[in-house]
């Protein structure tokens, strides 16, 4: 490997390092501080919790549109990470319910710039270079499992839970600043933006995988919000839940490394359905109340799930569309997943947390995971199907 190449490599490992530490500190705690803090209800922390996702819906896609625009991705991203951290402290200065939303948009509307234009960038990079973009995500996961880990340790010092704002803007303030060193890599064509919207609306094999992901990754993302909920229901500490989230998180960087492997053998839609019906029996043994230690050991079934669906979903995206809107399909991939199945899940989840217990809320996980696979195995059947008649006229 050229010395460059290394070199923007570990760049983007490192990027992935801190972003997802900046995550992993935050989210996983913050319904335990305005539930404990500030006092909040169910209804009050779901409807901030929710803010986000929705606001993703919007500014993800158009975040991606200015990047196929002004071809200057990392000059973007620099902007919107450095100013989602600086955002994020803000918590601390307020202790109103109406402000908290506010500050939730404001984080959201940069932070949704961060997943999906920083994939892009890997994705590009790693198929230029004939690199394995698994091993360059993995590096997220081990940021939040970190994260969430040592996070939860100094929760329970005299520092409180006021620590995990203070992690979520330093992290964030380090990755804009390897932002800065990462590979130009830009569409090779621009385009007339809303036409290549009409276009990816177009391609009803994208339509349908929208739908997957949205069943399927909306509940693995909402599970970061009440994961921690659920275990200290079941008796877990702070440092319990990072524990459960470090086993977690982890446990996806093996699945990141065969992915591409497993993808080349089997195929993608195959990998796909794999990982939704490991998604599905996690939320239904969830459901059953096991006990913590059984919870603890079967964390390893997330990296399971989302250590394959992650590689997989984005080289799906990838195949399949053009690369003049490459940006902007991977931004509308993301919005979905990442925005619009995020806010119902979460949303949703609060008012059942509310009106009856956590473990009805991995019950409705279990049913969006349920249609998500049923939708999986149909869309592999028709790819097979597809595959069929050109394989007979190669033989012939």
């Amino acid at each position: 490997m050229k010395k460059k190449v290394k070199q923007q490599t570990y760049t983007l490992q490192g990027y992935y390092l801190f972003a997802f530490f900046a995550m992993g500190s935050l989210y996983p705690f913050l319904s335990l501080y305005f539930s404990e803090v500030e006092g909040l209800n169910g209804y009050q922390i779901g409807t901030i919790l929710s803010i986000g996702p929705v606001i993703m819906i919007f500014f993800q896609p158009l975040w991606g549109m200015l990047c196929d625009i002004t071809q200057k991705p990392r000059l973007i991203l620099t902007f919107t990470t450095v100013l989602a951290g600086l955002f994020g402290l803000t918590y601390l200065l307020f202790d109103n319910y109406y402000v908290f939303i506010a500050i939730a948009v404001l984080v959201a509307v940069f932070q949704s710039s961060v997943i999906p234009v920083s994939d892009s960038i890997s994705l590009q990079f790693s198929t230029r270079e004939k690199l394995n973009y698994g091993n360059i995500r993995l590096f997220g996961s081990i940021g939040f499992g970190l994260a969430v880990f040592i996070i939860g340790r100094l929760s329970e010092t005299d520092l409180g839970l006021s620590v995990i704002f203070y992690a979520f803007s330093a992290a964030f303030i380090i990755s804009s600043v390897l932002s800065l060193r990462m590979p130009n890599e830009n569409s090779k064509a621009r385009g007339n933006i809303f036409s290549g919207i009409k276009e990816i609306f177009r391609l009803r094999k994208f339509v349908i995988f929208l739908a997957i992901t949205f069943l399927i990754f909306g509940p693995n993302l909402a599970n970061n919000v009440y994961f921690g909920l659920f275990i200290e229901d079941r008796g877990g500490t702070y440092t319990g839940i990072g524990i459960a989230f470090l086993v977690a998180v982890l446990s996806e960087i093996p699945f990141m490394q065969v992915a591409g492997r497993m993808i080349d053998r089997i195929g993608i839609m195959n990998v796909v359905v794999l990982a939704s019906a490991v998604s599905l029996v996690r939320w239904i043994f969830y459901f059953t109340q096991p006990s913590l230690e059984i919870v603890y050991v079967s964390a390893v079934l997330q990296g399971f799930s989302i250590g394959l669906f992650i590689p997989a979903g984005l080289r799906y995206v990838r195949e399949i569309m053009p690369d003049h809107i490459t940006v902007t399909a991977v931004t509308m991939y993301s919005a979905i997943g990442n925005g619009l199945g995020n806010w119902f899940s979460t949303f949703v989840s609060g008012v059942i947390y509310e009106s009856f217990h956590i473990y009805a809320v991995y019950f409705f996980f279990a049913v969006l995971a349920g249609a998500g696979l049923i939708l999986s195995i149909w869309m592999a059947a028709a790819d097979k199907k597809m595959k069929k008649p050109a394989a007979t006229v190669k033989l012939g």
